[in-house]
Protein backbone atom coordinates (compact mmCIF):
# COMPACT_ATOMS: atom_id res chain seq x y z
CA UNK A 1 0.00 0.00 0.00
CA UNK A 2 1.71 3.62 -0.49
CA UNK A 3 1.05 5.66 1.41
CA UNK A 4 -1.11 8.88 0.35
CA UNK A 5 -0.90 12.89 1.31
CA UNK A 6 -0.71 14.08 4.83
CA UNK A 7 -4.30 14.83 5.79
CA UNK A 8 -5.15 18.44 5.56
CA UNK A 9 -7.03 19.76 8.66
CA UNK A 10 -9.87 22.28 7.71
CA UNK A 11 -10.04 25.18 10.09
CA UNK A 12 -13.26 26.30 11.34
CA UNK A 13 -14.87 29.93 10.71
CA UNK A 14 -14.07 31.42 13.83
CA UNK A 15 -10.09 29.91 12.76
CA UNK A 16 -10.10 26.99 14.96
CA UNK A 17 -9.62 23.59 14.69
CA UNK A 18 -12.34 21.18 16.25
CA UNK A 19 -10.96 18.92 18.53
CA UNK A 20 -13.20 16.09 16.73
CA UNK A 21 -11.88 16.95 13.39
CA UNK A 22 -7.99 17.82 15.09
CA UNK A 23 -8.42 14.37 17.20
CA UNK A 24 -9.02 12.03 14.13
CA UNK A 25 -6.70 13.83 11.67
CA UNK A 26 -3.78 13.59 14.16
CA UNK A 27 -4.41 9.76 14.84
CA UNK A 28 -4.58 9.13 10.68
CA UNK A 29 -1.42 11.20 10.21
CA UNK A 30 0.32 8.93 12.86
CA UNK A 31 -0.92 5.57 11.81
CA UNK A 32 -0.29 6.49 8.00
CA UNK A 33 3.52 7.46 9.39
CA UNK A 34 3.73 4.49 11.42
CA UNK A 35 2.46 1.72 10.39
CA UNK A 36 1.72 2.12 6.42
CA UNK A 37 4.95 3.27 6.07
CA UNK A 38 7.19 0.27 4.81
CA UNK A 39 10.80 2.30 3.50
CA UNK A 40 12.21 0.85 6.18
CA UNK A 41 11.37 -2.28 5.22
CA UNK A 42 12.53 -2.09 1.77
CA UNK A 43 16.17 -0.80 2.37
CA UNK A 44 18.86 -2.56 2.30
CA UNK A 45 19.91 -3.39 6.48
CA UNK A 46 20.82 -6.68 8.26
CA UNK A 47 17.40 -7.53 9.45
CA UNK A 48 15.98 -6.56 6.19
CA UNK A 49 18.58 -9.75 4.49
CA UNK A 50 17.34 -12.15 7.66
CA UNK A 51 14.61 -14.48 7.22
CA UNK A 52 10.86 -12.97 8.54
CA UNK A 53 10.57 -16.32 10.46
CA UNK A 54 14.00 -16.29 12.24
CA UNK A 55 13.09 -12.45 13.03
CA UNK A 56 9.64 -13.39 14.54
CA UNK A 57 11.13 -15.85 16.53
CA UNK A 58 14.19 -14.24 18.06
CA UNK A 59 11.96 -11.06 18.69
CA UNK A 60 9.21 -13.48 20.49
CA UNK A 61 12.20 -15.05 22.79
CA UNK A 62 13.88 -11.37 23.72
CA UNK A 63 10.57 -9.69 24.55
CA UNK A 64 9.91 -13.18 27.11
CA UNK A 65 13.80 -12.35 28.55
CA UNK A 66 12.52 -8.74 29.10
CA UNK A 67 9.62 -10.02 30.93
CA UNK A 68 11.16 -12.62 32.92
CA UNK A 69 14.11 -10.59 33.61
CA UNK A 70 14.24 -8.53 37.05
CA UNK A 71 17.52 -6.92 36.22
CA UNK A 72 18.21 -3.68 35.11
CA UNK A 73 21.23 -4.67 33.83
CA UNK A 74 19.68 -7.29 31.51
CA UNK A 75 17.03 -5.13 30.52
CA UNK A 76 20.22 -2.34 29.85
CA UNK A 77 21.98 -5.71 27.49
CA UNK A 78 18.62 -6.20 25.76
CA UNK A 79 18.10 -2.42 24.99
CA UNK A 80 21.76 -2.02 23.75
CA UNK A 81 21.31 -5.48 21.25
CA UNK A 82 17.99 -3.77 20.03
CA UNK A 83 19.92 0.24 19.26
CA UNK A 84 22.63 -1.97 18.08
CA UNK A 85 20.23 -4.12 15.28
CA UNK A 86 18.20 -1.33 14.71
CA UNK A 87 21.62 0.81 13.62
CA UNK A 88 23.15 -2.37 11.42
CA UNK A 89 19.57 -1.95 9.69
CA UNK A 90 19.63 1.91 8.81
CA UNK A 91 17.21 2.52 10.84
CA UNK A 92 17.50 6.37 12.09
CA UNK A 93 17.91 6.67 15.54
CA UNK A 94 15.91 9.70 16.28
CA UNK A 95 12.61 8.12 14.32
CA UNK A 96 13.28 5.13 16.46
CA UNK A 97 13.79 6.31 19.78
CA UNK A 98 11.30 8.80 19.73
CA UNK A 99 8.80 6.29 18.33
CA UNK A 100 8.77 4.18 21.30
CA UNK A 101 9.74 5.83 24.51
CA UNK A 102 7.39 9.01 23.58
CA UNK A 103 4.35 6.41 23.72
CA UNK A 104 3.46 2.95 25.22
CA UNK A 105 5.86 3.54 28.14
CA UNK A 106 4.51 6.72 29.28
CA UNK A 107 1.03 5.00 29.67
CA UNK A 108 3.20 2.22 31.78
CA UNK A 109 4.42 5.31 33.52
CA UNK A 110 1.24 6.91 34.34
CA UNK A 111 -0.27 3.51 35.35
CA UNK A 112 2.41 2.74 37.80
CA UNK A 113 2.05 5.98 39.44
CA UNK A 114 -0.33 5.06 42.49
CA UNK A 115 2.17 1.64 43.35
CA UNK A 116 5.20 4.08 43.60
CA UNK A 117 3.16 5.62 47.02
CA UNK A 118 1.72 2.39 48.08
CA UNK A 119 4.49 0.50 48.49
CA UNK A 120 5.83 -0.42 51.42
CA UNK A 121 9.24 0.53 52.25
CA UNK A 122 11.80 3.45 53.27
CA UNK A 123 10.40 6.85 52.16
CA UNK A 124 12.49 8.72 49.50
CA UNK A 125 10.90 11.69 51.02
CA UNK A 126 8.01 13.41 52.72
CA UNK A 127 5.90 15.95 51.13
CA UNK A 128 2.71 17.33 53.20
CA UNK A 129 0.12 19.25 51.05
CA UNK A 130 -2.48 19.90 53.74
CA UNK A 131 -3.80 16.62 55.10
CA UNK A 132 -2.18 14.43 52.34
CA UNK A 133 1.26 13.30 52.38
CA UNK A 134 3.29 12.45 49.50
CA UNK A 135 5.76 10.20 50.27
CA UNK A 136 7.21 7.52 47.72
CA UNK A 137 9.17 4.50 48.66
CA UNK A 138 12.31 3.32 47.46
CA UNK A 139 10.64 -0.29 46.53
CA UNK A 140 7.66 1.36 44.86
CA UNK A 141 10.42 3.90 42.68
CA UNK A 142 12.54 0.42 41.90
CA UNK A 143 9.52 -1.00 40.69
CA UNK A 144 8.48 1.65 38.48
CA UNK A 145 11.65 2.03 36.94
CA UNK A 146 11.88 -1.72 36.53
CA UNK A 147 8.26 -1.73 34.65
CA UNK A 148 8.99 1.13 32.45
CA UNK A 149 12.25 -0.39 31.12
CA UNK A 150 10.52 -3.54 30.50
CA UNK A 151 8.22 -2.32 28.53
CA UNK A 152 10.29 0.52 26.59
CA UNK A 153 12.41 -2.67 25.57
CA UNK A 154 9.49 -4.91 24.46
CA UNK A 155 8.11 -2.02 22.57
CA UNK A 156 11.17 -1.63 20.93
CA UNK A 157 12.07 -5.32 19.71
CA UNK A 158 8.33 -4.91 18.55
CA UNK A 159 8.81 -1.86 16.61
CA UNK A 160 11.98 -3.01 15.07
CA UNK A 161 10.35 -6.26 13.79
CA UNK A 162 7.95 -4.17 12.34
CA UNK A 163 9.74 -1.44 11.00
CA UNK A 164 11.92 -3.92 9.39
CA UNK A 165 10.05 -6.66 7.64
CA UNK A 166 7.23 -6.00 5.38
CA UNK A 167 3.32 -6.73 6.64
CA UNK A 168 2.79 -9.38 3.84
CA UNK A 169 5.89 -11.05 4.83
CA UNK A 170 4.90 -11.17 8.42
CA UNK A 171 1.51 -12.49 8.19
CA UNK A 172 2.72 -15.20 6.19
CA UNK A 173 6.10 -15.93 8.92
CA UNK A 174 2.86 -16.09 11.60
CA UNK A 175 1.34 -18.68 9.38
CA UNK A 176 4.49 -20.53 9.19
CA UNK A 177 4.66 -21.03 12.77
CA UNK A 178 1.85 -22.34 12.88
CA UNK A 179 -0.37 -18.78 14.53
CA UNK A 180 -4.17 -19.68 14.25
CA UNK A 181 -5.57 -18.41 10.43
CA UNK A 182 -8.15 -16.68 12.28
CA UNK A 183 -5.71 -14.60 13.93
CA UNK A 184 -3.90 -13.06 11.06
CA UNK A 185 -6.61 -13.28 8.86
CA UNK A 186 -7.88 -10.74 11.06
CA UNK A 187 -4.78 -9.12 11.76
CA UNK A 188 -4.87 -8.77 7.85
CA UNK A 189 -7.67 -6.98 7.58
CA UNK A 190 -7.06 -4.60 10.56
CA UNK A 191 -4.01 -3.54 8.60
CA UNK A 192 -6.15 -3.13 5.52
CA UNK A 193 -9.02 -1.32 6.53
CA UNK A 194 -8.69 0.49 9.98
CA UNK A 195 -6.89 3.48 7.69
CA UNK A 196 -9.54 3.69 5.37
CA UNK A 197 -11.94 4.03 8.32
CA UNK A 198 -10.44 6.80 9.60
CA UNK A 199 -10.26 9.01 6.31
CA UNK A 200 -13.83 8.17 5.84
CA UNK A 201 -14.66 9.26 9.14
CA UNK A 202 -12.60 12.20 8.61
CA UNK A 203 -14.30 12.95 5.03
CA UNK A 204 -17.81 13.47 6.82
CA UNK A 205 -16.33 15.78 9.21
CA UNK A 206 -15.03 17.94 6.60
CA UNK A 207 -18.59 17.19 4.50
CA UNK A 208 -20.79 18.26 7.18
CA UNK A 209 -18.63 21.36 8.08
CA UNK A 210 -18.59 22.65 4.31
CA UNK A 211 -22.68 22.46 4.38
CA UNK A 212 -22.73 23.96 8.18
CA UNK A 213 -23.82 27.63 8.46
CA UNK A 214 -23.17 29.23 11.81
CA UNK A 215 -23.01 27.62 15.44
CA UNK A 216 -24.83 24.43 16.54
CA UNK A 217 -25.78 23.79 19.83
CA UNK A 218 -23.99 20.93 21.94
CA UNK A 219 -26.90 18.67 21.73
CA UNK A 220 -27.15 18.72 18.03
CA UNK A 221 -23.39 18.06 17.92
CA UNK A 222 -23.68 14.87 19.73
CA UNK A 223 -26.65 13.88 17.89
CA UNK A 224 -24.71 14.33 14.64
CA UNK A 225 -21.29 12.40 16.29
CA UNK A 226 -23.57 9.51 17.54
CA UNK A 227 -25.72 8.76 13.90
CA UNK A 228 -22.27 9.45 12.39
CA UNK A 229 -20.71 6.68 14.41
CA UNK A 230 -23.98 3.89 13.71
CA UNK A 231 -23.81 5.41 9.92
CA UNK A 232 -19.49 4.23 10.03
CA UNK A 233 -20.41 1.13 11.71
CA UNK A 234 -23.16 0.47 8.95
CA UNK A 235 -20.40 1.16 6.46
CA UNK A 236 -18.25 -0.90 7.97
CA UNK A 237 -20.44 -4.00 7.59
CA UNK A 238 -21.48 -3.53 4.61
CA UNK A 239 -18.06 -2.95 3.18
CA UNK A 240 -17.01 -6.29 4.97
CA UNK A 241 -19.43 -8.15 3.68
CA UNK A 242 -18.52 -6.65 0.09
CA UNK A 243 -14.75 -7.37 0.38
CA UNK A 244 -15.34 -11.17 1.82
CA UNK A 245 -17.41 -12.02 -1.41
CA UNK A 246 -15.22 -10.24 -3.85
CA UNK A 247 -11.92 -12.09 -1.61
CA UNK A 248 -14.21 -15.50 -2.46
CA UNK A 249 -14.48 -14.92 -6.18
CA UNK A 250 -11.65 -14.66 -6.90
CA UNK A 251 -10.51 -17.89 -4.75
CA UNK A 252 -9.25 -17.42 -1.34
CA UNK A 253 -8.91 -19.80 0.73
CA UNK A 254 -7.46 -18.38 3.61
CA UNK A 255 -3.82 -18.74 3.81
CA UNK A 256 -1.94 -15.77 3.31
CA UNK A 257 0.43 -16.00 0.42
CA UNK A 258 3.12 -13.73 -1.51
CA UNK A 259 5.95 -13.79 -4.08
CA UNK A 260 8.79 -14.18 -1.34
CA UNK A 261 10.34 -17.76 -1.05
CA UNK A 262 11.60 -18.69 2.55
CA UNK A 263 14.55 -20.74 3.14
CA UNK A 264 16.46 -20.42 6.73
CA UNK A 265 20.37 -19.80 5.53
CA UNK A 266 23.40 -20.05 8.09
CA UNK A 267 23.48 -16.02 8.53
CA UNK A 268 19.59 -16.77 9.86
CA UNK A 269 20.36 -19.52 12.31
CA UNK A 270 23.61 -17.76 13.41
CA UNK A 271 21.43 -14.56 14.29
CA UNK A 272 18.71 -16.85 16.21
CA UNK A 273 21.10 -18.56 18.01
CA UNK A 274 22.57 -15.40 19.69
CA UNK A 275 19.69 -13.69 20.47
CA UNK A 276 19.06 -16.52 22.49
CA UNK A 277 21.91 -16.81 24.37
CA UNK A 278 21.58 -13.14 24.40
CA UNK A 279 18.15 -13.91 25.96
CA UNK A 280 19.72 -16.57 28.38
CA UNK A 281 21.91 -13.82 29.47
CA UNK A 282 19.64 -11.16 30.14
CA UNK A 283 17.40 -13.09 32.65
CA UNK A 284 20.20 -14.27 34.62
CA UNK A 285 21.86 -10.82 34.29
CA UNK A 286 20.84 -9.91 38.00
CA UNK A 287 22.35 -13.17 39.47
CA UNK A 288 25.92 -12.80 37.83
CA UNK A 289 25.98 -9.21 38.62
CA UNK A 290 25.14 -9.99 42.50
Amino acid sequence: MTASLPLRRERSPQGRIGWLEQTIGGITANIEQAVFTERHARSEGWLQHRDPRAKVIGSFVAIVAASLTSSLVGLGLLYVATLAAAGASRVPFGFFVKRVWLGIPLFAGIVVIPAIFMAPGDRAFDLAIGPAHLAPSWNGLAGAVLLVSRVGVSVSLAVLLVVTTPWSDLLKSLRALRVPQVFVLVLSMTYRYIFLFLHTANGMLLARKSRTVGRTSGGEQRRWISGTMGNLMSRAFKMSNDVYAAMLARGFGGEIRTYAAYRMHAADWLALAATSVLAVVAVFAGRIVA
